[in-house]
């Protein structure tokens, strides 16, 4: 029997699996005394430091005693849902991971639901056990009703339970008997999780995830389900379509630690990573030379947001990024294509534009962010949502909203919910917040993290994930207020936006280079105002002392990005430089804009 455990650490945004994950390397003495590591070791791209949350699951492996334990941290996020629902393919085990105060959220749901349907075996860790109001015995009750309703076996049911705090580092079974290790948590893992089964046979590997090294070009990572993969081995490559592919192993490394070492050959059970094969695709099997069969392709939930990626046309475009032409955006769409499973590249008539398909508003703009980091300049339109016809209904994507927010300003989460279409379900007290519940369209909820937390003053926790399509809910009342229009090109005064204050709050400072149909701020009535936001104050021969020093301006309002998608309508777009981000109307000229407005 082979001494290998493959466990997926699954859990909600920001309950602490990375941290976890830090802690078990820690323990196993991954790394040298005097070796500085920092936090969170696995979060290794900028956009997951900066964000606090991982957006690309990867593998690490331990060894603990005399077992090699592959550990697989998930991003916790339903929008990448895609990347969680591949690796769970490399898994015999999972641990779920749940805040002892926040307990089961919509994303647990989400991704625990994927792991039993999987038939794998869980250990719940029940993490954070140090902070005030903390509630364990609540929480395991919670997950186990969560189990029982998404119909786990009775062996998922009967699940081990360990209690513990990875920030302070300790895990124990009981709650109240803190210890001073976690190892705890590892002899439940070698003791519960089965270990992984040697299948005898010809060679089957599915590639669940994608590597890249500028030496030797895509690695293909995946989990030997049968038979054993060798060195300069020849084999076939089936596709997701069937096609079949003769090629080469070159070179097999398995992981150790943080890093890779070269294997020889690499027995069924194990994650390894294998060189030399091209053309390949996530989902692809590698399988035997002479005999090949498919192992079956994974399933991917299907996109339920579309935005129009297009290149930038402004009067700016060039100054700021270096890759600015059609040809240069639709290559590394298609290259985020191979390897983002849930993302999906449509073109469109004009050679400039093409609709990118997403999980939500997170998915997509970390894609854009990303890109421009790379040094792409881009435009994107408003998201939409996909809209479907089932059985000859018009049907939309709806989602389930979860909202934990103080008593006192419940009513008002309330009433911006069900302004948006949203429906009542469930509202109770949790601790000293009331814990609501609503169904809601997607399109709901696009703008609504904005007015939520701007009425509850920055207290409500807000989680949603996709429940399914239903029938069209109708019209959901869009943005309010217009917004106010450069009508120059130049460099805005203080001057006139001290003048123009009392018209609405403004997005730029004093001093920022503005062009023609730029947003500048919103408007405080429901149409759009086109303003001179670039005039002086005309010199006289007669000026009063000091009144220039009177200027009393408010501090503009900045967006992130995920705002900025939020907050722009039909008729604009987001210009989005490595350097910059503007709102501007799709039509720069007011003349334009009356023209052509009336197609939005």
């Amino acid at each position: 029997m082979q001494k290998i455990r493959n466990i997926a650490i699954i859990a909600h945004v920001d309950h602490g699996k990375t941290t976890l994950v830090d802690k078990i390397l820690h323990s196993c003495s991954i790394f040298r005394d005097n070796e500085q590591t920092g936090d969170l070791i696995l979060d290794n791209n900028d956009l997951e430091r900066e964000r606090g949350i991982t957006i690309v699951s990867k593998n690490v492996s331990v060894q603990y005693k005399d077992v090699k334990i592959n550990i697989i941290d998930t991003p916790g996020h339903a929008d990448f849902g895609g990347e969680v629902e591949r690796v769970l393919k490399m898994a015999d085990g999972v641990l779920l991971l749940c805040d002892a105060f926040e307990g089961a959220m919509p994303q647990t749901r989400f991704v625990t639901q994927k792991a039993l349907a999987l038939g794998l075996k869980p250990i719940v860790v029940v993490n954070k056990v140090d902070k005030e109001n903390c509630r364990p015995e609540e929480v395991y009750e919670q997950i186990f009703e969560l189990f029982f309703n998404l119909e786990a076996t009775e062996d998922q049911l009967d699940f081990p339970v360990i209690y513990g705090s990875s920030k302070q580092g300790w895990m124990s079974t009981d709650w109240k008997v803190p210890t001073t290790d976690i190892f705890a948590l590892l002899d439940a893992v070698v003791a519960n999780i089965p270990p992984a089964p040697t299948n005898d046979g010809t060679l089957q590997m599915q590639i669940t995830s994608l590597d890249y090294s500028s030496f030797v070009g895509r690695i293909a990572v995946g989990r030997v389900h049968r038979g054993v993969i060798k060195e300069n081995q020849p084999v076939t490559l089936i596709k997701r379509d069937g096609k079949i592919v003769k090629t080469r192993v070159k070179e097999l490394y398995t992981f150790e630690g943080l890093g890779k070492i070269r294997a020889t050959e690499v027995k069924s059970g194990d994650i390894c990573a294998v060189v030399g094969i091209e053309g390949f695709d996530i989902g692809d099997t590698i399988a035997d030379f002479d005999a090949p069969e498919q192992l079956p392709v994974i399933k991917i939930d299907e996109p339920t947001m579309n935005m129009l990626f297009t290149i930038n046309n402004s009067p700016f475009f060039g100054k700021e990024g270096k890759f600015v032409t059609s040809q240069r955006i639709k290559e590394r769409l298609y290259k985020e294509m191979e390897k983002n499973l849930a993302l999906k590249v449509v073109e469109t008539p004009s050679p400039d534009a093409y609709l990118v398909y997403g999980r939500g508003i997170l998915h997509l703009s970390v894609l854009i962010e990303t890109m421009r980091r790379e040094g792409y300049e881009i435009q994107v339109g408003q998201p939409q949502v996909i809209v479907k016809e089932i059985d000859g209904k018009k049907c939309e994507p709806i989602e389930t909203l979860i909202v934990d927010v103080p008593g006192e300003v419940a009513g008002k989460v309330i009433e911006l919910v069900t302004q948006r279409k949203g429906e009542l379900l469930i509202m109770e007290p949790k601790g000293d917040l009331q814990h609501l519940e609503f169904d809601i369209p997607a399109r709901g909820i696009i703008g609504l993290r904005n007015n939520v937390l701007t009425a509850t003053g920055g207290e409500a926790i807000m989680a949603h994930r996709f429940k399914a399509y239903e029938p069209w809910k109708g019209v959901i009342p869009g943005r309010l207020n217009g917004v106010l229009v450069s009508m120059e090109k130049g460099s805005t005064t203080a001057y006139s936006i001290d003048k123009l204050q009392d018209r609405g709050r403004f997005f730029v400072d004093p001093g920022v280079e503005v062009y023609e149909g730029q947003i500048m701020g919103e408007h405080i009535r429901d149409n759009d105002l086109v303003v001179n936001i670039v005039k002086g104050k005309a010199l006289t021969n007669m000026r009063a002392s000091g009144t220039d020093d009177s200027n009393r301006i408010a501090p503009a309002i900045k967006f992130s990005l995920e705002e900025a998608m939020e907050y722009i309508q039909a008729d604009e777009y987001i210009e989005i430089t490595p350097l910059s981000m503007r709102l501007r109307k799709i039509y720069l000229t007011e003349g334009e804009r009356k023209i052509k407005g009336k197609n939005f």
